[in-house]
């Protein structure tokens, strides 16, 4: 059959994949590379399984939204949590995770050829998903501690920008955006009548007194703002893809559209799964957010003889470090180095937009406290050898 080319051709491949291979051809390696948690869900989750299957009904479609005892919950989490008000204005869409959040949205405000502006480095599933659509992605740099630069937003807006992106906590930096700059954000979006699509899979990891902020609670901001969660993060969910957005109620119609067509409606099983883990009581995310904090100190006092050799900015959220190598290699290049030479495994930063340098992400979310020590002391050991 005669080979066509197809808008994919230009989609970057996904990155977690190809490293992936690269482990499983180097046994002993140690995964910094994945952005998950090592724990499972709470027991409650697992409880609401036998609620799923004592209703016979449940083998049939359900809400292309959502189940309603699952977006009520989310209504009250997202209230108590978040300051965010289920109104008239806004709504609820239950998704198969925050990524397929995110491509709704997408689909949703958008026409082939316009532009969402991402600040980079980016979430390299986002550009994927802009990519896909038939849309430019529009790149514009953080500053050197990976914070917003609210001017330079301003300058990337042209007639096709529709969206700007915010990640915060940030996957792939662990930066956390300031209340100030996010509202700086959704000024820019009102005033220009764009949507800001804050992503914020990562909302309870903070750490040092950091707060996390939800744009969707400041004043005036149900119009234009699509906030995406997830379950993956926070209640060891992965593989149960279940994850929400709260849209503006005049984005619904469309919205709907793309899940009838793509999903129909989220997994009913999954869903009831996800009620369980929203019953769960509070020490449950503060416990394991403990333990993980415990891990991150860790892993900042092992990262500290790298000072010299790669620059390691703040990160108060998230389970991310992404490393600034002072380095001419190329980042793929030194990815391979250090999983064939080293056992250790993490992520190139030019999958996320960064090819001004040498960057790696670093995550810690899914390892034990030991065999984080011991894959971060590797990942040094490594780097030493390599750069020496």
């Amino acid at each position: 059959m005669k080979s066509f080319l197809s808008r994919m051709e230009a989609v970057q491949s996904p990155i977690i994949p190809v490293v992936g291979e690269l482990i499983k051809n180097c046994p002993g390696t140690i995964s910094l590379g994945q952005g998950v948690v090592s724990y499972s869900p709470p027991s409650e989750a697992i409880d609401f399984l036998s609620k799923f299957l004592a209703e016979p009904a449940n083998n049939l479609y359900k809400a292309v939204e959502g189940i309603p005892p699952l977006t009520t919950t989310l209504t009250a989490k997202l209230q108590t949590f978040n300051g965010i008000e289920i109104t008239y204005e806004n709504c609820i869409v239950v998704t198969a995770g925050s990524n397929m959040a995110f491509m709704n949205a997408i689909l949703a405000i958008t026409s082939p050829g316009d532009e969402i502006i991402l600040n980079t480095p980016y979430y390299f599933n986002h550009e994927m998903a802009i990519s896909m659509a038939g849309c430019r992605p529009v790149l514009v740099q953080t500053d050197d501690n990976y914070q917003l630069r609210p001017q330079a937003i301003v300058d990337a807006i042209t007639p096709k920008t529709r969206a700007v992106v915010t990640i915060s906590p940030n996957n792939p930096t662990g930066a956390v955006y300031p209340q100030v700059a996010l509202q700086q954000v959704h000024q820019i979006c009102s005033d220009r009548n764009i949507y800001h699509i804050s992503d914020e899979a990562y909302e309870y990891f903070t750490y040092n007194g950091v707060k996390h902020t939800s744009p969707g609670a400041f004043p005036n901001s149900s119009q234009h703002t699509i906030s995406l969660y997830s379950l993956s993060k926070a209640y060891g969910f992965a593989s149960w893809r279940i994850g929400y957005m709260v849209i503006p109620q005049h984005l619904l119609a469309s919205v709907k559209k793309v899940q009838d067509t793509i999903l129909i409606c989220p997994p009913v099983v999954s869903q009831y799964a996800a009620l369980g883990a929203l019953q769960a009581q509070p020490d449950y995310l503060e416990n394991h957010i403990a333990e993980l904090a415990q891990v991150r100190e860790e892993v900042i006092e092992l990262l500290k003889p790298l000072e010299g050799l790669c620059t390691i900015a703040p990160a108060d959220g998230a389970f991310y470090f992404f490393l600034k190598v002072h380095t001419q290699m190329d980042a793929f290049e030194l990815v391979k180095q250090l999983i064939c030479e080293h056992q250790v495994a993490v992520i190139p930063g030019t999958t996320f937009g960064m090819d001004d340098g040498c960057y790696l992400r670093v995550a810690y979310g899914a390892l034990q406290k030991d065999t984080a020590k011991q894959g971060i002391e590797r990942l040094v050991r490594g780097l030493q050898t390599i750069l020496a």
